[in-house]
């Protein structure tokens, strides 16, 4: 215990410092006497406002989002008992493009503040209906809520497909969505969704000894008193609260919640109570990461961070499968 404690704080060190990367590197190259004075004494340069209004709010929304994907990723894959399971197992972000791209071609909402409630309505939407498919009689299993996921994420891809053919103004305005980043993001967009983020934390932390019992098996997990259904109800409204809010917020973001609980798990070992704080915090520092690296590979343009994210993860996760035997659930 005391060395995953030690390895925590470590954790939360590094995150610390990669935030404060994240404030001080950019597109725009500014010195750091200069990003030191435009938080702390700002005048209204051109400097300071990059700071204070663009890297700023874009850090904090790297955190949050990161935090986000990260747990629900472990979520996903305790649930589900997939060591492959994403965030969009459980149709979670087909859902919530479906209610974007649908909000665009019937509304013509075309803003990022719209964006937002519409893509967390159909993510909520997607959940519900997956979960209810893939109750059943005998209530769920992680089978049958992969299955149900599966399917329904397919009905919603052929779906946003269909709509973004038949109209031009949904597709140049879905695709940027699609894409997934968190630049230009004003910080209002973070408060709009951080009390369903937060409320997705604290039932996450209230999952975690449940997924610790139903990793044994569900009968194990009765007969230690778990009442497993309702233990999959939380973890199923939890993980639409993290990565709804997460995805309404930034779009998709591949790679993150597959690859963060495999590296946080290599470093706690499979209890849910460690490796859902582990999750939270090493997906914020990949995501900042990501980020960071999306500002300086491209000037004076930028890489958006989902974009690094597919580039950078698939041969991340090839080689973590290839030096690590991937853990059974």
């Amino acid at each position: 215990m005391a060395l995953r404690t030690t390895r925590l704080l470590l954790l939360v060190g590094l995150l610390v410092l990669v935030a404060l990367a994240s404030v001080a590197i950019g597109a725009k190259p500014i010195p750091l006497g200069d990003v030191w004075y435009a938080l702390t004494a700002p005048t209204g340069l051109e400097n300071d406002i990059v700071v204070r209004e663009l890297r700023v709010p874009r850090t904090l929304l790297g955190v949050a989002v990161g935090i986000a994907l990260g747990v629900g990723g472990a979520l996903m894959q305790g649930h589900t008992r997939n060591p492959l399971a994403d965030p969009g197992i459980l149709g979670v972000t087909q859902g919530a493009a479906f209610a974007v791209v649908l909000s665009i071609f019937t509304l013509g909402v075309t803003s990022l503040y719209g964006y937002v409630w519409f893509a967390f309505a159909g993510a909520l939407v997607a959940s519900v209906v997956v979960f209810l498919l893939g109750s059943g009689r005998s209530g769920p299993t992680p089978v049958t809520l992969a299955l149900a996921g599966a399917a329904v994420s397919a009905l919603m891809h052929g779906l946003v497909s269909a709509l973004v053919l038949l109209d031009r103004q949904s597709l140049d305005a879905f695709r940027f969505w699609q894409v997934g980043g968190i630049a230009g993001r004003d910080v209002a967009v973070l408060w709009q969704v951080l009390p369903f983020l937060l409320l997705g934390l604290v039932l996450a932390a209230v999952n975690a000894v449940g997924l610790n019992a139903l990793a044994l098996g569900d009968d194990v997990a009765r007969s230690l008193g778990q009442r497993v259904a309702l233990t999959r109800v939380v973890g199923v409204v939890a993980i639409t609260l993290l990565v709804g809010g997460a995805v309404a917020v930034c779009g998709p973001i591949g790679f993150l919640g597959l690859v963060v609980p495999h590296a946080a798990r290599a470093l706690t070992g499979p209890d849910y109570r460690w490796l859902l704080p582990f999750s939270a915090v090493i997906g914020a520092i990949v995501l900042l990461v990501a980020d960071v690296v999306g500002r300086v590979v491209a000037r004076p343009g930028e890489l958006e961070v989902g974009v690094v994210m597919a580039l950078v993860g698939a041969p991340f996760f090839v080689a973590l499968v290839r030096r690590r035997k991937l853990v059974k659930l």
